[in-house]
């Protein structure tokens, strides 16, 4: 839309196009009697092919569909800088990411004792998203998926090494419970992970705001930014009326809002508009020329996230795994002609494979860290403060090779696939600042991973058994060669110490940040919001996305992101 069709005055402004920021303006949108505006920084998803083409998923980082956020340097990573790519476009990270649909378990909703947010209810936020689409070989837990949602889901044809590799989880005591993504009731079993994908197509947030679900109601506002709100005193209080834009082309406005504004930038972006707003920490805002008007510790603190560290295995077979349809000959330039006329094949689906939740208690029994911290955890929790009811580590594996941009030594004449450990429940937490008032420099973000040597030795301890799986696995023993690539030494490894130093140079962002604009109880004096979203200390302002969980799930981020921006919306209307 072009910013010289803009009124001057909405019922409701949401700020963020992405996945909770969509769900949010298509359900207000639902009512013809009210005027929602939509602003999405980037640019609309419409002509974006490598965002439509599953497969294309990562030719949208570093340019300009990413945020291009770089974290600080950090110590628990070996000095390193990580990557923390986001979605900058509309549907945000929901068309850039890994399209899984691993809900959790409610126990980890139930822990935020908030009224609404209990394991059940946000479980069926999730379901009222989606339309599931099942398939023949699939078993389907009765009752667990959505059916009349905006969200197309489906299960995912697993290539050879993958049903390889859930014979392997099974041989190594992880019972088959295939929907158990979905259900969020077993936290040490393996089965498959449904996903954003119909027809050979992602879905993504954007689709509840296009094609045949846009509204005449409902303005979308694109390649425009969110520079902060603006209050009014009204009965001395203070009131969220009108934000400020930055278009593309430098061209800056203010719209008005008659009922609510939501903010749902995302997990790094929600806090920086509300320090830019004057609502944040007070000696940081005031360093950087901001007026304070609500001093709100919690802002841009609790940044959470999950772990992941790929390990690579070759093996001795061809027509195991994938990479034959992209790396070998010119098999990627079939591959593509193949999807641009069938919307079929490699670049149809995300290459993951097989998925597991493990709990490490019986192998970390005996180590003294894990001893220390699960004797001071509260009763029935252990050292990570997760029931048995929640997993330590997800499994899942790749159908080819792949992974962040530094594994790039491709398997031309070869074939390999991963075996990924990601760490639940961390106790590294980071931070978003500002790196000025600027409304256009990105936030500064340090995510202090691995700062926490208990999250050390989990994460390395689940890297260790992982490696055991694929090693000695009766679906996968028989046909792993050794390390992808040769020069990897992982292989020989059988002590946790010997992955440590390997965790260390390898670890990296899930992209399931959170936490940032968390909500909490009214004793909490680092909870930005309560418990419908409401941001403390003004009227008609909320935030709905990530950022407002008060702790990180055992899941992936994108279904919880669908979840709470439809609890969002039930909050308000």
């Amino acid at each position: 839309m072009s910013p010289g069709r803009l009124e001057e005055e909405y019922d409701y402004i949401v700020c963020g196009g992405g996945t909770s920021g969509c769900v949010v303006a298509a359900r207000l949108a639902s009512d013809p009697n009210i005027r929602i505006l939509l602003v999405e920084a980037g640019a609309h998803n419409e002509d974006l092919e490598n965002v439509h083409m599953v497969g294309g998923w990562s030719k949208n980082f570093d340019g300009p569909e990413d945020w291009n956020i770089v974290t600080k340097a950090m110590d628990g990573v070996d000095g390193r800088q990580v990557k923390v790519s986001r979605g900058r476009f509309l549907g945000g990270s929901s068309g850039v990411n890994g399209t899984l649909c691993i809900r959790g378990c409610k126990q980890d909703f139930d822990d935020w004792e908030l009224p609404g947010w209990s394991g059940e209810e946000v479980f069926a936020a999730m379901r009222k998203a989606e339309t599931f689409h099942t398939k023949p070989w699939f078993k389907a837990a009765p009752n667990a998926h959505g059916t009349d949602g905006l969200l197309h889901t489906e299960p995912h044809d697993l290539a050879p090494i993958s049903e390889r590799m859930l014979e392997s989880f099974q041989s190594q005591g992880m019972v088959l419970d295939p929907d158990m993504f979905t259900t969020g009731e077993t936290s040490h079993g393996c089965g498959h992970a449904t996903r954003t994908v119909y027809q050979g197509l992602r879905t993504t947030g954007a689709d509840f705001v296009t094609k045949e679900n846009q509204r005449d109601n409902l303005i979308i506002l694109v390649d425009t930014i969110v520079d902060k709100v603006n209050f009014d005193h009204d009965d001395n209080k203070l009131r969220a009326r009108s934000v400020n834009l930055v278009s593309k082309d430098g061209q800056k406005r203010t719209v008005s809002a008659r009922k609510e504004i939501i903010i749902s930038g995302g997990t790094y972006c929600s806090p920086a508009i509300l320090m830019r707003s004057g609502i944040g920490p007070k000696a940081d805002l005031e360093k950087l020329g901001i007026q304070c008007l609500v001093d709100s510790p919690g802002v841009g603190k609790n940044l959470l996230d999950h772990l992941i560290v790929f390990v690579f295995y070759e093996v001795t077979k061809p027509g195991l795994t994938n990479d034959h349809l992209v790396y070998h000959a010119d098999s990627l330039a079939a591959t593509y002609a193949q999807w641009q006329k069938e919307k079929t094949g490699f670049l149809s689906t995300f290459p993951f494979g097989a998925f597991a939740f493990a709990r490490l208690d019986d192998r970390l029994k005996d180590e003294p860290l894990w001893q220390e911290a699960r004797e001071s955890a509260k009763p029935g929790r252990d050292a990570m403060n997760l029931t048995k009811k929640q997993p330590n580590i997800e499994y899942f594996t790749t159908e080819c090779y792949g992974g962040p941009k530094q594994y790039d030594d491709f398997p031309v004449n070869s074939h390999a696939f991963s075996m990924i450990t990601e760490l639940f429940s961390p106790r590294s937490k980071g931070t978003v600042t500002l790196s000025s008032a600027d409304p256009l420099d990105n936030p500064i973000v340090d995510h202090d991973y691995l700062s926490d040597p208990l999250d050390v030795l989990v994460l390395s301890e689940g890297v260790r058994f992982g490696n055991e799986i694929v090693m000695k696995g009766k679906g996968t023993a028989d046909v792993v060669k050794g390390a992808w690539p040769a020069k990897l030494t992982h292989n020989a490894y059988t002590s946790r110490e010997e992955w440590v130093p390997y965790v260390k140079q390898h670890a990296t962002t899930c992209y399931h940040p959170a936490g940032t604009c968390k909500m909490g109880k009214s004793s909490d004096p680092m909870a930005v919001l309560d418990e419908k979203l409401k941001v403390r200390g003004v009227e008609g302002l909320r935030v709905a996305d990530c950022s407002v969980m008060p702790s990180l799930h055992c899941g992936h981020t994108q279904m919880p992101a669908y979840g709470i921006g439809e609890k969002c919306v039930e909050f308000i209307v």
